[in-house]
């Protein structure tokens, strides 16, 4: 078992650049995926298969290829840069929604789409029962929202590949 508090842990480092057209924001690396430093790297996460199966990407692929998808547009974040393991695992003091803002208000993304309720429910500091999954309304920030089901094996009983279509659906509109 790792140490998830550890501060040699490798901490998986963002991918973003100014007018990305789509950027994925975790709550933070899982273990297996800050051990190995890519993003949604445990075998049992959804994540890889479900982008190809929406559509988002034009094939499927491994979690060692991230750094590639900015070719495409697409970003990856995570609201906490120093906690990794699962989402309860994650001190709240490593929680940095502001850090997460500047962010997003510097690079400027025209799309974000939180992996799974709970980050989105720390972004929006509201409960996880009360936000729905889909686009969220605009409320003039800089970037459209997203909320997608969680891809994680974990979170198994709540799994739907439908707003994840929805967002590819929004994102090849926007091109």
């Amino acid at each position: 078992m790792i140490d998830v508090s550890s501060p040699s842990l490798h901490r998986l480092p963002d991918q973003l650049r100014p007018n990305l057209r789509l950027v994925f924001v975790g709550t933070a690396a899982s273990t297996r995926s800050a051990e190995l430093g890519h993003y949604y790297a445990h075998p049992g996460n959804r994540f890889w298969r479900a982008i190809h199966d929406a559509g988002i990407t034009p094939r499927r692929y491994q979690p060692g290829e991230f750094a590639t998808l900015i070719e495409l547009g697409i970003g990856f974040t995570d609201l906490s840069k120093s906690g990794a393991g699962m989402d309860h695992q994650i001190a709240a003091e490593a929680i940095d929604v502001p850090g997460f803002r500047a962010k997003i208000e510097t690079y400027r993304p025209r799309t974000i789409a939180f992996t799974s309720k709970k980050a989105a429910s720390l972004f929006y500091g509201s409960p996880s029962s009360r936000i729905s999954l889909g686009r969220q309304p605009r409320d003039g920030w800089v970037a459209e929202v997203f909320v997608l089901p969680s891809p994680s094996g974990a979170a198994s009983g709540h799994w739907t590949l439908e707003p994840w279509r929805e967002l590819a659906e929004w994102i090849a509109c926007e091109r």
